[in-house]
């Protein structure tokens, strides 16, 4: 989920992904915020709606739509289809009951495990300056706001980071959040493997430190790396050059002289993208381990938290004391559909497109109908592509009901953003944000956005950068206001929480449920093995002897991975296990949420697959007899019963590791 590209499916795991839940609570227990981050796309409304109802048959009223924040870190290499809104369930090619229910158990279990593990401690927090991570996507946009504005900042994207560390009353170290602004799309949309991207591998690199001797996932302590106003960053710092000629295509429309749009792509710092991930992760893990290390400034004071369900298309902006203007229903522009340089469309659209084309006018009028005037004009300057506000079989394309939510830990105020917002849009919230609690007596807050919060809403551009109608700016779904409505909207949370009158906020429009999805386009067919083999043997075995730094390869006969979201007998589909003569045991060292190893399913026809299993052996590795492992779900169905899912193990294909030959 996250490029929209046709025939982008999963086909194996590099990293698993991980729901990461912080629970804080006031000492006399009165007053508590939850705060987590997930590996995912963005969190949908079905996914907070569904997670909000199963904490509260739980735990009654202590767990609730105004303390509980829900964040994707956007990695673009998870899994689609846990969304209730037409265009995301088209996108995913249908809504997956199995990647949704698998996606909700795991965030529930994660805020479960928080609960369990609570324990008096203290947060500190700090912040510091990340170089080399990022680049503004569509600089020429960032131009349009005023120079007077942009003077007050050295650079056109948000280079902060801002750091929570928790420890417990001994000291002993727990957890972090950390905040940046940046596109975790170091992974291309050529890719196939499921991973968390470039804060992913951060989130692996400081927790695989500080659980040392756990198995990557397993260990007591969590490091989020969350998402911020990334609209417009891009971790692909190389930037945009035209892959015929290799020349620079930083322009208003994102094209090539030769090939147009789709030759212009944004290259990150590595060779190839698992190195790019590498390097831009490591950055970002580097940074948050200085200012870990420092953090020395206590967060104190009482906790808080404020939310409202708006109705985001019918809300009236006061641009001055005398002036108004009003969201429009949802709508994306024909830039929409030309992608950015981290991942262009399939179809030749390009960035900036200021008017329509009557051929694709012509044949969105045939299928679905003509746009109003009234939609058409609210959104102007944008040429509407797709009307989807207007759009409302089988269920509506967007959504019209939208959260906005803040959360305070003392003078730490966190916004929890439903989309993604610019770096000028995010300044500019912040700063509206604070300047609101300190006109009612909460001075000095530190405002962080917390990005895919909730609801996805696309993207929140400022009104200048919405006039130049690139990519971000045409999927600003409610016009060019949006960003002023959340200022607006987002004030009146702050000013509630500064004056102590959050219990007066109505809760607004509750937003829908909606059943009778349609479901995957993909069926679940039953899996089948060559005559003479079985689930799990192997076809491809390990060469004997390898050295550090080589790649293992191992291939069996394989079953659909999907099926282990129902069977959950076996928690990984692979171990790399080495042996232990002094007391002849096998060890696991690695297993498929480890960055060393790579699970690819080859789909084959009827049923029939296989499974392959890479290890890059890492420097660290010691010499010895080492065995690969995978373990799978085959789908069986009889004649009129219901399929069954079988656990299954290979048998493991033996090698030795050496130094040298």
């Amino acid at each position: 989920m996250g490029y929209s590209k046709t025939g982008q499916y999963a086909r194996g795991i590099l990293t698993r992904l991980y729901s990461r839940a912080f629970i804080m609570v006031e000492p006399d227990g009165s007053n508590r915020v939850v705060f987590v981050s997930i590996d995912i796309g963005m969190v949908s409304q079905r996914l907070r709606l569904e997670v909000l109802s199963r904490l509260q048959n739980k735990y009654g009223s202590l767990y609730r739509r105004d303390n509980v924040i829900l964040s994707g870190t956007h990695t673009h290499s998870g899994p689609a289809g846990y969304f209730q809104y037409t265009t995301f369930v088209v996108a995913s090619e249908g809504f997956s009951n199995r990647t949704f229910e698998y996606m909700v158990t795991g965030i529930v279990k994660s805020i479960e495990i928080a609960h369990t593990n609570m324990k008096p401690g203290k947060i500190f927090i700090n912040k510091g300056t990340v170089d080399g991570a990022q680049i503004n996507r569509s600089p020429t946009s960032y131009l349009r706001n005023p120079q007077s504005e942009r003077a007050r900042y050295s650079s056109n994207t948000d280079k902060e980071m801002v750091l929570l560390k928790m420890v417990d009353l001994n000291g002993e170290e727990l957890g972090l959040i950390s905040w940046f602004a940046i596109h975790p799309v170091s992974m291309k949309n050529t890719n196939h493997l499921v991973n968390s991207d470039n804060v992913g591998y951060a989130s692996y690199l400081f927790e695989q430190e500080k659980n040392k001797g756990y198995l990557p996932g397993e260990g007591p302590y969590v490091a989020a790396f969350a998402s911020s106003n990334l609209g417009d960053v891009s971790p692909n710092v190389l930037g945009p050059h035209c892959t015929n000629t290799g020349e620079s295509c930083e322009n208003a429309n994102s094209s090539c002289p030769i090939g147009g749009p789709s030759m212009c792509v944004a290259v990150g710092p590595g060779q190839d993208m698992f190195e790019s991930t590498q390097i831009i992760g490591r950055i970002i893990y580097d940074k948050a381990k200085e200012l870990y290390e420092s953090a020395s400034q206590e967060v104190t004071g009482p906790l808080a938290s404020a939310h409202q369900w708006v109705n985001m298309t019918d809300v009236t902006v006061w641009l001055n004391s005398t002036h108004t203007a009003k969201t429009c229903k949802p709508a994306l522009g024909y830039s929409f559909a030309a992608g950015t340089i981290d991942g262009f469309g399939t179809l030749n659209f390009t960035q900036g497109m200021m008017e329509g084309d009557s051929f694709w006018d012509t044949l969105r009028d045939q299928v679905l109908g003509k746009p109003s005037e009234e939609i058409k004009e609210c959104h102007k300057p944008k040429p509407v592509l797709l009307h989807t506000g207007e759009l409302l079989k089988p269920h509506p394309w967007h959504p019209d009901i939208v959260d906005v939510q803040i959360v305070t830990l003392g003078f730490l105020a966190i916004t929890a953003i439903p989309g993604e917002f610019t770096t000028m849009s995010g300044r500019r919230l912040r700063q509206a944000v604070q300047e609101e609690f300190e006109a009612y007596g909460m001075l000095n807050m530190t405002v962080v956005i917390s990005g895919l919060c909730n609801v996805y809403t696309h993207y929140i551009t400022t009104y200048e950068e919405y006039q130049a109608q690139r990519y971000e700016a045409a999927s600003t779904i409610y016009g060019p206001h949006t960003l002023s409505a959340y200022i607006q909207l987002f004030r009146v949370l702050a000013k509630a929480i500064a004056t102590g009158t959050v219990a007066n906020l109505s809760s607004g429009p509750e937003p829908p449920f909606f059943e009778e999805l349609m479901s995957p386009l993909i069926p679940n067919i039953v899996d089948r093995v060559p005559s003479g083999t079985n689930f799990g043997d192997i076809l491809l075995p390990a060469n004997a002897t390898y050295r550090v730094g080589e790649v293992v390869e191992v291939t069996f006969v394989g079953a659909n991975p999907k099926n282990s979201a129902e069977n959950r007998t076996h928690q990984t589909f692979l171990t790399v296990e080495k042996y232990e003569a002094t007391s002849a045991t096998w060890q696991i060292m690695h297993n498929d949420a480890s960055w060393e190893t790579r699970f690819y399913w080859h789909k084959g026809l009827l049923g029939l697959s296989n499974a392959t299993i890479q290890w890059h052996i890492p420097d660290t590795a010691q010499p010895g007899t080492y065995r690969i492992k995978y373990f799978g779900h085959s789908r069986k169905q009889d004649s009129l019963k219901p399929a069954v899912l079988l656990s299954f193990e290979s048998s493991p294909s033996v090698f030795e590791v050496i130094t040298t030959w």
